[in-house]
């Protein structure tokens, strides 16, 4: 998705950096973090309905995590080839997916299904301060966040930083969850 070969550059030195850094914290790290960050959605207000993620390897969050978000949650489904991502309702239950990614097994929504939530818990590998969220480099949330949820990026606390570099395709968020509370960002990416 990347247009210009110095921001991607940059991207890359990024990602790599925070995710040699996540890949240094310990078990007890990780589990208390994601214990922390059950006990915050538990408190939020996140509306009725909200779009989430099952954790991937040492990112941030748990099933408990799902569990704790007080309204109907819906997970992705993602598509065999880069493109917006599909979902479907969480009933507790989850299957292997493409990649070997877990989802809900349940009825296909569509891409068009996240303009029926309230807010979107998006899994990133840092969040700036501004708002400008860096994913694992493929694109599938950025092609698929379409209407007016609350975009709110869950990192472990040290992948809040002050500036990240961005492109016209990326979509900024509101506001980052870590493992010591919500962080409302000023959004004033370019």
């Amino acid at each position: 998705m990347s247009c210009d070969p110095g921001t991607a550059a940059e991207k890359r030195a990024w990602r790599a950096r925070l995710r040699e850094q996540r890949a240094a914290l310990g078990k007890t790290e990780r589990e208390a973090a994601a214990r922390a960050l059950s006990e915050l959605v538990a408190g939020l207000d996140l509306g009725a309905r909200v779009a989430a993620y099952v954790p991937v390897g040492a990112e941030p969050g748990s099933l408990a995590m799902l569990d704790a978000i007080g309204g109907e949650v819906l997970l992705p489904v993602t598509p065999a080839t880069p493109g917006a991502l599909d979902w479907s309702v969480y009933g507790g239950e989850l299957a292997a997916g493409p990649f070997g990614l877990l989802e809900p097994p349940g009825p296909r929504l569509g891409a068009d299904a996240l303009t029926s939530v309230d807010t979107v818990l998006l899994p990133a590998v840092g969040v700036s301060r501004s708002g400008v969220r860096l994913g694992r480099g493929a694109g599938y949330y950025d092609r698929s966040l379409r209407g007016g949820a609350r975009l709110i990026a869950v990192v472990y606390d040290h992948e809040l930083v002050d500036e990240l570099p961005a492109e016209p395709t990326d979509v900024p968020v509101h506001a980052a969850l870590t493992p010591s509370g919500l962080i409302e960002l000023s959004r004033n990416c370019s």
